[in-house]
């Protein structure tokens, strides 16, 4: 079978405007490469089909993990640009949750992709990794999809089974990297069960990661080794542009929401924080124009909830009262049924006063608390998904117990500073 480099491990960096090839015995360098305009970030996909990274798939079997999000800055579509070039075979593609065009919210089939007659396998369904017969008729596999800078979502765990297939299959992975859109500075929020220990998967990860998908495989598969486990050969595709100040809105890149119920940037900076009412019985507004703005249920104080939540002062956000009737169809796409679908919920709003201030995993655990304060008798934990989505049951216990808020925050130190000096090896962005 043809294999690009079987037993080396490539990682390309971005350092001083130069791109670094390590782990071999030469260098690469290019003149020919897309300079960055003054008013939007270049991203790894414009930099794929560029004479500086193309001849990495020229004449090789590529199978490529995206979804709707996988496109140029003009929306061209990574599936379409490279299926249709003579010089690279795209022999299959992989799916992740909500599928390849971004309309389903629920497990995902295989299927057939309309436009190019691919056939699209699913990792969101009974498959999570690809097995080795599926990777059989491959050479490269290509990650291009944009996340949302949370440990929760879905899409950087699917990333992680492919690399580990990659690894243990000897296959060339390209990451085209794409920015965080809630900045890639702060990180935050328990890693619970899972801390001081090498950062091989989101499962390692703090609630906020501060990390491109790029920088994150870059750790991922670096961090195989202290587990003796094979790394994947790993080339990673970085921007041109980018600083990890910026929000999204600051790249000059299009907002194309990663899935049905991210809708919008302000959806993705407060996700962070209102997710853990997954584990709940309080609706997290999934269902509404607002996903993760609102918080509620039919039997909430709007009122009461919101001048619980301001009394803690939390920085860079402020509630008010809010109502709100969840639907099963969001921006014309029909969703899982949301919590009181249909039923007029009361509760509160989260309004953003200041981005750099706020801190979502820390509002995560005061949002709970107020829960808990409130309404003891009618709030309900799903123990396992609460616990889950925190990586541990001790911040549940201790919510349930009422400890204060800080108490627990403040237990998150020592993980936290593990984790930054591990993500500080692997960044490639200043």
């Amino acid at each position: 079978m043809n294999r690009i480099f079987p037993s080396r491990l490539f990682i390309f960096t971005l350092l001083s405007a130069v791109t670094f090839l390590t782990g071999c015995t030469k260098s690469s360098t290019s003149t020919a490469t897309t300079a960055a305009p003054k008013d939007r970030v270049v991203i790894g996909i414009e930099r794929l089909v560029t004479p500086e990274f193309l001849p990495f798939i020229q004449n090789r079997r590529v199978a490529i993990l995206t979804n709707h999000t996988g496109v140029m800055p003009d929306r061209s579509h990574i599936v379409d640009l490279l299926h249709a070039r003579p010089d690279v075979k795209v022999v299959k593609l992989f799916s992740p949750e909500h599928g390849i065009r971004g309309e389903a919210d629920t497990h995902v089939s295989d299927d057939i992709d309309k436009k190019t007659g691919l056939k699209v396998i699913s990792l969101y369904g009974n498959v999570r990794k690809p097995t080795p017969q599926m990777l059989e008729d491959v050479d490269i596999l290509i990650f291009d999809i944009q996340d949302v800078g949370a440990r929760y979502y879905t899409y950087i765990a699917t990333m992680t089974a492919v690399l580990e297939a990659a690894a243990e299959n000897e296959k060339l992975m390209i990451i085209l990297d794409r920015p965080n859109p809630i900045t890639g500075v702060a990180f935050d929020g328990a890693i619970g069960n899972n801390a001081h220990q090498p950062v091989t998967g989101p499962n390692f990860l703090p609630i906020t990661h501060g990390m491109t998908v790029g920088e994150l495989a870059r750790m991922f598969n670096g961090e195989r080794s202290a587990k003796k486990l094979r790394q994947a050969e790993l080339l990673v595709v970085p921007m041109r542009g980018y600083a990890r100040t910026q929000w999204f809105d600051q790249t000059g890149l299009p907002w194309i929401k990663p899935s049905p119920n991210m809708l919008n940037l302000t959806t993705a900076a407060l996700y962070p924080a209102t997710c853990i009412l997954e584990g709940t019985n309080l609706s997290e507004g999934r269902g509404t124009m607002q996903p993760f703005e609102f918080i509620g249920a039919p039997w909430v104080n709007g009122e009461a909830l919101s001048k619980q939540l301001n009394s803690y002062k939390l920085p860079g956000v402020t509630f008010k009262p809010v109502q709100f009737k969840p639907d099963s169809v969001v921006d014309g796409i029909k969703i899982y049924p949301p919590k009181f679908m249909g039923q007029v919920c009361q509760g509160a709003q989260m309004v953003i006063t200041d981005r750099n201030k706020f801190e979502g995993a820390k509002a995560s655990v005061y949002l709970i608390h107020a829960l808990q304060t409130l309404y003891p008798e009618k709030l309900e934990y799903k123990n396992s998904r609460m616990d889950g989505l925190w990586k541990t049951d001790v911040t549940r216990k201790q919510l349930q117990a009422g400890q204060n808020p800080q108490a627990i925050i403040a237990a998150w130190a020592p993980e936290l500073a593990y984790f930054k000096n591990v993500r500080a090896k692997y960044l490639l962005y200043p």
